[in-house]
């Protein structure tokens, strides 16, 4: 970690920058403006929508021999988070004889932009879409852009320019960042925590100021614990999709903040026979590879739940633990029967995550446990699993609600059935009412009214911001029945 106090250090085109006695809630893109003039990089809505924010975030491989690129929304990332690792902002893909990178080129040659100001975020976006992905589909370039917002230009002069830039060779699409290995090694992070002389437990602040208020970065589960042991009220940051809205729009300014972000165990994925234990900093994106081969219905929710910025950073357990009614990726969580693993001091406890709220953004967690991994069954054979997210717009939107059931089809009975929703009740939640309408009974005779009846009896009717309880009652019906009646197709199949 830096040695200097209240220092955090990154890396910026080939310079090791020290960020000195700045604010804990600083965020990435005012300091990029503000303080290193990269005036490229915009602020347009303060929240992850727009994307004219988006740089590239990199930490060194596990062989230390290069540089793994994220998009990330400068305006949700904190400051402090950047310790140890590098940034790429647009200003970093010239060279230093002029030439454009191939996506800048391509941008001018089929006049991919207006007014301009997005221009840099979508520059942003595709160049680290291209760094891992040299010959894209044009299905993946529109997955790319997602998160970013043009409203004069287009999106096909957009696509033309990304089509074109990718005829080029893949090196040519690759960042220039040879000088920045060393420097990251230079600055790496402490892989240990620190040891005090009678063998206790000492987490370095990244920042901390006169007050006593700190933002603290630590190694190691055991650091978790222990710094929230001694502070239970302490706020967990993982992606910053939630702390950074909090922070932009209610001007939240969290006394001690714990970032997760550098744990290594809690972005670990262990692989057993029977399920998959996610660690808790793991990214959406990395949890919708890892699922889209044996639940594809669960990996296309994660999918939309945002952009490639917000699901690199956005974590699986920081979705659950936010709570909202809305959540993603909880039902379906629910439906498969996934369990979270929580841990308070030296003490762990297992909750199936159906059981694991208790109201509004209330939930079982005590003061000091966290979320420490989520065990998610793998598929059994004969399994079946659907999942479907209705929202006003397709890509990266709030849910009206979203649907999942697990079952079994056996000898033409629906067997073994799990039904999870969100935005129906005050927190996502199971379907038991539901369920027993449908377990045990052949798909022809599942009628509607039955379905209608269990809503009914199963949450309370309310209107929200996002759909009337009419709407959201007879979407969660349908749902259900499609998902049913697609049971028979795969019988027949």
């Amino acid at each position: 970690m830096s040695e200097a106090t209240n220092s955090v250090r990154f890396v910026l085109d080939g310079t090791i920058v020290e960020a000195q006695g700045k604010r804990r809630t600083t965020t990435v893109l005012d300091y990029l403006r503000e303080e290193m003039h990269r005036t490229g990089t915009k602020e347009g809505c303060a929240e992850g929508d727009c994307g004219a924010c988006v740089v590239l975030v990199g930490e060194l491989n596990a062989g230390g021999t290069a540089i793994n690129y994220v998009p990330s929304n400068s305006c949700m990332q904190l400051l402090p988070s950047l310790d140890g690792k590098s940034v790429k902002t647009v200003e970093s893909l010239k060279s230093k004889d002029g030439t454009l990178h191939p996506i800048q080129q391509g941008m001018v040659d089929c006049f991919g932009s207006q007014c301009g100001f997005c221009t840099p975020g979508i520059v942003m976006s595709l160049t680290g879409l291209v760094q891992t992905n040299a010959c894209p589909s044009r299905a993946q370039i529109n997955d790319a852009l997602s998160g970013n917002l043009c409203r004069c230009t287009g999106y096909k002069p957009i696509i033309d320019a990304t089509l074109k830039a990718c005829q080029r060779p893949a090196a040519e699409l690759k960042i220039n960042d040879t000088a920045d290995v060393a420097l990251l090694k230079q600055i790496a992070r402490d892989s240990e925590p620190t040891v005090g002389l009678d063998g206790q437990i000492i987490t370095q602040p990244v920042v901390r100021t006169k007050k006593g208020s700190e933002f603290v970065s630590p190694s190691t589960v055991d650091e978790v614990a222990t710094y929230l042991t001694k502070h239970p009220q302490a706020t967990l940051l993982a992606g910053s999709t939630e702390i950074g809205l909090q922070v932009n729009k209610q001007f939240s300014r969290p006394q001690h903040i714990v970032y997760l972000g550098n744990v290594a165990e809690l972005k670990a994925v262990k692989d057993s026979k029977d399920a998959w234990s996610i660690g808790a900093a793991t990214p959406l994106a990395v949890v919708e590879t890892l699922v889209a081969k044996a639940y594809a219905d669960f990996a296309e929710v994660i999918r939309r739940f945002g952009s490639p910025p917000i699901r690199s950073t956005a974590t699986l357990a920081g979705n659950i633990a936010n709570g909202s009614p809305i959540g993603d990726t909880m039902p379906c969580l629910m439906a498969l029967g996934a369990t979270l693993v929580l841990r308070a001091g030296e003490k762990t406890r297992k909750v199936a995550l159906d059981a694991f709220y208790t109201g509004m953004k209330a939930s079982v967690l005590q003061a000091g446990e966290f979320i420490v991994s989520i065990e998610l069954p793998k598929p059994k054979a004969g399994q079946v699993f659907r999942a479907h997210k209705i929202s006003k717009r397709f890509d990266q939107d709030i849910s009206a609600t979203c649907a999942a059931m697990r079952y079994e089809l056996v000898g033409g009975k629906l067997k073994n059935v799990q039904i999870a929703y969100n935005g129906m009740a005050p927190s996502p939640c199971r379907a038991p009412k539901i369920e027993a309408v449908i377990e045990g009974k052949a798909p022809a005779d599942v009628r509607a009214a039955d379905i209608d009846a269990a809503i009914t009896a199963s949450f309370p009717a309310r209107d929200g911001l996002r759909a009337t309880w009419a709407y959201r009652s007879l979407v969660a019906r349908n749902l259900l029945m499609q998902f049913v009646e697609e049971s028979v197709e795969k019988e027949v199949a």
